[in-house]
């Protein structure tokens, strides 16, 4: 460390109760969060935080609300089917981590008499727990020392230390810097401080730098770079893929829908039936052997368009109908009923263009509008935890 970066480790302990003190005047009343006194359940530290894996505070509150209120414990959480999990997750995107959610529910309730371990190192054995949510839940949960670094931590790191190197390449660099930062009281208050202050201040663009508790400490300030870092990599754009939507009426009113394979992207989801998705584009005539069954396939006016977190979608749709005695593979589900059904937002997207608004239920990713060819499944600050300006 150059010796500016050395006397900021040095002053770990005043710079400690300097932000403390502020998250005890201005730190956020969130569900989850119980704020210098007692610490949390773990089980709700949990949830939250895999929640907010790449979804804002916004997003989470009533999905977090609805998931206490249908399984108030982990042995609740447990005891609930797959299916009902990925049904009350639909909309939150990131379908992978209510599958992981399910599987940690279960091992924690049914291999460990329903108690979460307490170190980082066990922690880190559960389904879906990476280094981020172990050090949350241990610091938060448990009151352990620990070092939690999420999108909005690296960004205050950065504008701290001057660190003008770019990400990724700089992560574990900011890592440390966390690290010699992190006090040993409270630190669960400490995590939570640094989320709210990038939240509130040190936001990624015009950070609030005489608000902050640290802005005659902060390096970057000084060198009136702050608002300038983290610097960040040259942006890559996201591949196109394209596909064919076969939306599948019956007589009665009911739509095919059929799961998707457990693992990869949307995985146990529910869908409308679908060619690959790939780079070239489909004609029709090309994708109609992929059709769940001989019908009068006609096109849909229009196109779905939708990002995922590393391409972007391109659905054309094809819409018939049949008879009730139709022998074809999947679920004929009501379409009043669809909230029943763990229907991602790119799924109602299509049932929306080819229905209408008024021929699906209400859902999509959280703070996404189902008629809008633009709305994302994904949340964005590059490589790292969506929480920037937002957790």
């Amino acid at each position: 460390m150059t010796p500016e970066r050395r006397a900021l480790a040095d002053a770990r302990d005043r710079l400690g109760r300097d932000m403390l003190a502020w998250y005890d005047r201005n730190g956020r009343d969130l569900p989850w969060r119980v704020k210098g006194g007692p610490h949390p359940d773990p089980y709700r530290v949990w949830l939250s935080e895999v929640m907010l894996q790449q979804t804002t505070v916004a997003a989470v509150r009533d999905y977090y609300r609805t998931f206490l209120t249908l399984w108030p414990t982990v042995t609740d959480l447990a005891s609930a089917s797959l299916d009902e999990v990925l049904a009350r997750w639909a909309g939150l995107g990131y379908y992978a981590r209510a599958r992981n959610l399910h599987a940690c529910a279960r091992h924690v309730a049914f291999e460990r008499a329903g108690a979460f371990p307490e170190t980082e190192a066990e922690l880190r054995t559960l389904p879906g727990i990476g280094a981020y949510t172990a050090a949350a839940i241990a610091s938060i949960g448990f009151g352990h020392r620990a070092v939690v670094v999420d999108g909005n931590v690296e960004r205050i790191m950065a504008r701290m230390f001057a660190e003008t190197r770019p990400r990724p390449g700089v992560r574990k660099t900011l890592g440390d810097y966390a690290a010699a930062l992190t006090p040993d009281g409270r630190p669960g208050d400490y995590a939570q401080a640094l989320m709210d202050l990038g939240s509130l201040v040190c936001t990624p663009r015009s950070p609030r730098c005489a608000e902050c508790p640290w802005t005659h400490d902060c390096l970057g300030k000084k060198a009136g770079i702050a608002a300038d870092l983290p610097a960040k990599a040259p942006k890559v754009d996201k591949p196109v893929r394209r596909g064919v939507a076969f939306v599948l009426e019956r007589d009665d009113g009911r739509i095919l829908l059929r799961r998707r394979p457990e693992s990869g992207l949307l995985g146990a989801m529910m869908e409308v039936p679908s060619t690959d998705w790939r780079s070239d584009a489909w004609d029709t005539a090309e994708a109609l052997p992929h059709a769940p069954t001989l019908a009068a396939w006609t096109p849909v006016p229009g196109c779905v368009r939708h990002t995922f977190s590393h391409f972007h979608l391109e659905l054309s749709v094809l819409r018939a109908r049949t008879a009730s005695g139709t022998n074809v593979e999947g679920t004929w589900a009501d379409p009043a009923r669809l909230d029943d059904h763990a229907l991602p937002a790119v799924m109602l997207k299509v049932l929306t263009l080819a229905f209408g608004p008024a021929g699906t239920a209400s859902g999509g990713d959280a703070g996404s509008d189902l008629g809008s060819s633009s709305s994302s499944d994904s949340a964005t600050e590059a490589g790292s935890r969506a929480r920037a300006g937002t957790h």
